[in-house]
């Protein structure tokens, strides 16, 4: 090997990314430039910083988010083992403590001997094999050269974050524990609201001042529909949030047993449930006005907030036009990208693109023809999509079981139907690996004497 493979970004992509080069006996770079500069949203220097939730989706593997963990768990994910090691109470979805997550995937990357971790800022597209993995907040600079370097300009859409509380200013006597219709564990904090407070709770909202938009922002300004802003979707009809964020079915208020009118949620966001996720509750509010709105919510009349909610622009390419569904740039193959930057939505998504991505530019390396995923997996199905959605459309996209190709046969039942999915992807996920024989067995194994997790191909 004439030299080591470049990661540029040392978020959920590209740290995944460069523990499957690592794992296929590659040396690699990692590139990352916190602490020497930080974006808008990231707060940390620790890889694999969670910066707009703690949550991975849901876990059942009958639902599109927990059908891409289990995916990434049968193909030996760095990212998806730390979360499971480090899961917190979350009902039916997967979470985890943010702080110890990220710090022992830190550690764990900092000590493999073929991984080079290098604390710098990447100004542009390095020579030789590289993944860029530097997420919907690239450096102006980077972002620059990579226009140039694709000759199209990026797309945008804006990103925000929810607050979040202290647990112990949390008003118990109001707020109870529960999780929607008895599922899994109770792991939610739920504040009832009847329709007066609800509805003053909305006037509020929709009267609320917002953070002003530069003016390139805003001419450009695009929300993703699956992270809205609570105070868009307050201005989008009295009942909105009553069926999305707000919404109190399959919820009983312990004082009086009956469903409220509407329920304002939090989830644990660490182990000690000292700190506590408004769910939903993404906003592009000022401070002061998150304060005094939120605090109208019963049970959070004295909360304290520890983090306020913030709204920062995302940038993505167009897949569509530039890449493959191996991730390699159609017009520059040896360069390859993952994450957010390519129009995959959510944490489990941008681990996903980063396995593809790690996996292929080892491939490269060793002489080896890139992978493609089955579209009947998750996985493949997303990565056939970015890169075959109509460009002039595209928009990000999460794991969702719109986008496998359909089932022999009709099935009228949601929850049979997502099954089916399920069983298929899972069955022809494991027969693709038996496809590639001992070859992905023996690459992937390399990885067991430094996270314990076991080969992909038992």
């Amino acid at each position: 090997m004439d030299k080591p493979i470049q990661v540029i970004g040392g978020g959920l992509a590209g740290t995944e990314a460069a523990w499957q080069i690592a794992s296929a006996g590659v040396p690699v770079i990692l590139h990352e430039m916190r602490p020497q500069r930080f974006s808008p949203a990231h707060h940390s220097e620790q890889l694999a910083e969670l910066v707009c939730s703690n949550s991975f989706g849901a876990q059942a593997s009958d639902r599109a988010a927990g059908l891409l963990h289990e995916e990434l768990r049968q193909l030996g994910s760095i990212i998806i083992s730390k979360a499971d090691e480090h899961a917190v109470p979350a009902g039916g979805a997967l979470a985890v403590d943010r702080g110890q997550f990220s710090h022992d995937l830190t550690e764990t990357l900092s000590h493999h001997p073929l991984i080079e971790l290098r604390r710098e800022d990447v100004r542009a597209i390095p020579e030789g094999i590289v993944v860029l993995a530097t997420g919907p907040l690239t450096s102006p600079e980077l972002a620059e050269d990579l226009r140039r370097f694709t000759g199209m300009e990026y797309l945008s859409f804006f990103d925000a974050a929810s607050p979040i509380v202290v647990g112990e200013s949390i008003n118990r006597d109001i707020a109870f524990l529960a999780s929607r219709y008895n599922k899994g564990e109770a792991a939610y904090l739920n504040c009832p609201m009847n329709r007066e407070q609800y509805l003053r709770f909305w006037q509020e909202l929709c009267a609320a001042e917002q953070v002003e938009l530069k003016d390139f922002e805003r001419e450009t300004a695009k929300f993703f529909e699956a992270c809205l802003p609570i105070e868009e979707l307050a201005r989008r009809g009295e009942d909105t949030m009553r069926y999305g964020p707000l919404k109190p079915v399959g919820l009983s208020d312990i004082r009086t047993g009956e469903r409220p009118y509407a329920v304002a949620q939090l989830r644990q966001e660490d182990k000690a449930g000292q700190l506590w996720n408004m769910v939903g509750f993404q906003t592009n509010l000022r401070w002061g006005e998150q304060k005094r709105i939120f605090q109208l919510i019963p049970g959070l009349e004295n909360a304290e907030f520890v983090r306020l909610g913030v709204m920062h622009r995302n940038t993505f390419i167009n897949a569509p036009q530039l890449l493959k569904p191996t991730l390699q740039f159609k017009q520059h193959p040896t360069v390859l990208a993952a994450g957010q930057l390519i129009g995959t939505e959510g944490y489990t998504a941008a681990a996903a693109g980063g396995w593809l991505a790690g996996t292929n530019a080892a491939r490269l390396v060793l002489g080896k023809e890139p992978l493609t995923l089955l579209p009947t997996t998750m996985m493949g199905a997303l990565f056939e999509f970015i890169s075959s959605a109509s460009p002039k459309h595209f928009q990000p996209m999460p794991p969702n079981f719109g986008i496998l190709p359909e089932l022999g046969e009709r099935i009228k039942n949601k929850q049979q139907r997502y099954g089916m999915y399920r069983d298929r992807a899972l069955a022809d996920l494991a027969s693709w690996k038996a496809g590639l024989s001992l070859e992905f067995a023996e690459v992937h194994s390399l990885s067991l004497p430094f996270t314990g997790l076991t080969s992909a191909g038992n």
